[in-house]
């Protein structure tokens, strides 16, 4: 696997998004081309400051409706006539109340094509100003900020080998294990965004619960 180069912590969170944007600007990104059944979402990589500290929002999702009870970034299916940016935009706001305009968006990475037709569009997104994120209950179980350091933290990403290959974990916490396709959209988005790495994701396998 590719090995992380760790760059020296910026001084700032604009310091900070302003790098994130220029890697993004020069990265080559893979969308997915149409095809028959082809469902597009998109997601977003939520950038703010907690406590003197970048931060990245994750949600878990409720015990019911799409992909219940999963770890997920802030997202959801596009509506007709809309652009993925917008989706992912309207999507943060109706889960987290967290707003954000075009302006915003700091760059996006490959599309992700995950089981069931879906392809996922990762926009990263950088909040301005104070904002206090408040979940939807209809679709959000609970909202959890996680520090941006642990993306480059030792053994983060791990692999665990199975019948069908090595299976990606992002262990963000102790209690939160992430996996395909979010915990692949996190590992690119630590590699290329932050790192200036290279790291293609598309073929990441995916475990049989968020798959199903």
């Amino acid at each position: 696997m590719p090995v992380n180069t760790v760059r020296p912590e910026p001084d700032s969170l604009q310091e900070l998004a302003d790098g994130i944007a220029s890697r993004l600007a020069g990265w080559q990104r893979h969308g997915e081309p149409e095809f028959e059944g082809i469902r597009r979402a998109a997601v977003a990589i939520t950038l703010y400051e907690k406590e003197g500290q970048p931060h990245f929002l994750m949600i878990k999702r409720t015990a019911r409706g799409s992909n219940p009870g999963q770890w997920a970034l802030p997202g959801g299916k596009a509506d007709p006539g809309e652009s993925i940016t917008e989706t992912a935009l309207r999507e943060l706001e109706e889960e987290t109340g967290l707003q954000a305009g075009p302006v915003d968006v700091l760059g996006v990475l490959d599309d992700f094509n995950a089981s069931r037709g879906i392809v996922i569009t990762p926009i990263v997104v950088l909040l301005r100003g104070p904002q206090k994120p408040r979940r939807n209950p209809a679709e959000v179980a609970s909202l959890h900020p996680v520090p941006l350091a642990r993306l480059q933290a030792p053994g983060v990403p791990r692999w665990k080998e199975t019948d069908h290959g090595p299976l990606l974990q992002m262990p963000l916490r102790h209690d939160m294990v992430v996996h395909a396709p979010t915990g692949a959209i996190l590992w690119q988005f630590a590699s290329v965004a932050l790192e200036g790495g290279t790291v293609r994701v598309n073929a990441t396998l995916e475990p049989a619960f968020t798959a199903s």
